[in-house]
């Protein structure tokens, strides 16, 4: 749906400082298509680099009203609040984009394009694009990707929202600029956004939720060197249901867990702890093997998440990780994935 020909506004509304605005926050890191303003009342009139980190200057405004000065074509959801639906204020908001002449990428799991009230104000040429649909032609998994000849490298995480699409990202990135056969597999709404193929893993039937992965293996197996998968949720999340199809469904070769520096409990479950990153280790490759039934497949990297740290407190969490894992560890974002990179190509 979106094209290089796009001018977006991303509605960051409470989203700019906090992972409820990953979707956003990852548009504006990696998406090669113009942003020209980010909507947060919050944050309006401040300086996104200095908030984020992200080096795009892209102005923060109060509202939709006020990013129309900045002649935005698509506005891109990049929130996703507690529960998934957004306050009554913020609906009204993207019906005034719609009727500005703006189409919509919604990443939320509530459809838009159905909407009548939004479908009523759609003019020719404007679109509203669900992200999360179910694929057609879906079957069951079987366990057929570990023939593929490719490398498949998936993120796991200890946690959500810890930084798994970015470390893919990143590793792809990386794995291109070194000639590279590389190619990122989408899982989730934010790598579906960013124009990459892929599947929302969140919305199909979980009968066929590793089968949905493997075709994608399928699709691409023998025309890379290397597939990085997506992850999504944990093992160690209670509403985690996800990463068990990713495993089966890619049948992996290497595992990168990927942690946030310092979290020792499930960010909305605080009565349910994070194990030490060994024993996590242990867990993740244990599931994968299913004691034989499947490959071996280690972790073989950590990619530890410091944005909250300053330069002295992530060298130091990183250096602990080493230690306590025996693993090259860094933060692909702040450092580059070469390390990770380096023991995968091992």
């Amino acid at each position: 749906m979106l094209t290089p020909d796009h001018r977006i506004a991303i509605l960051l509304h409470e989203g700019t400082q906090s992972s409820r605005g990953k979707t956003g926050l990852s548009l504006l890191r990696y998406s090669e298509i113009p942003i020209v303003a980010v909507i947060d009342y919050e944050c309006a009139g401040q300086s996104l680099p200095e908030l984020t980190n992200i080096p795009r200057d892209v102005p923060i405004v109060a509202s939709v009203e006020a990013s129309l000065a900045y002649q935005p074509t698509v506005l891109a959801l990049g929130i996703a609040p507690s529960g998934g639906a957004l306050p009554e204020a913020w609906q009204a908001e993207i019906k005034q984009a719609v009727a500005a002449g703006l189409s919509i990428v919604n990443g939320l799991h509530t459809p838009m394009s159905t909407d009548p009230a939004l479908k009523a104000l759609l003019q020719p040429k404007q679109w509203i694009w669900d992200v999360r649909q179910e694929p057609q032609g879906l079957t069951i998994g079987s366990g057929q990707a570990r023939r593929l000849p490719c490398l498949r490298v998936l993120m796991v995480g200890t946690d959500m929202s810890v930084g798994k699409m970015s470390t893919g990202l990143e590793l792809h990135k990386t794995s291109m600029q070194r000639g590279l056969r590389s190619r990122f597999v989408a899982t989730g709404q934010t790598g579906l956004m960013l124009g990459h193929d892929g599947v929302p893993l969140d919305a199909v039937r979980i009968d066929f939720a590793s089968g949905a992965i493997e075709q994608l293996m399928m699709r691409y197996g023998y025309d890379y060197d290397v597939l990085y998968v997506e992850g999504q949720g944990s093992l160690m999340n209670p509403a985690s249901t996800a990463t068990l199809p990713l495993l089966r469904g890619s049948q992996p070769t290497h595992l990168v867990l990927v942690h946030r520096a310092g979290q020792t409990h499930i960010h909305n479950f605080p009565d349910v702890p994070i194990p030490p990153l060994r024993k996590t280790i242990e867990v993740y490759e244990t599931v994968a093997s299913a004691g034989g039934s499947f490959a071996s497949t280690k972790i073989v990297a950590v990619a530890l998440n410091t944005f909250q740290l300053d330069e002295e407190q992530a060298q130091q969490a990183i250096e602990q990780a080493q230690l306590e894992t025996g693993l090259p560890c860094t933060d692909p974002i702040r450092y580059g994935a070469d390390p990770i990179l380096d023991a995968i190509l091992q």
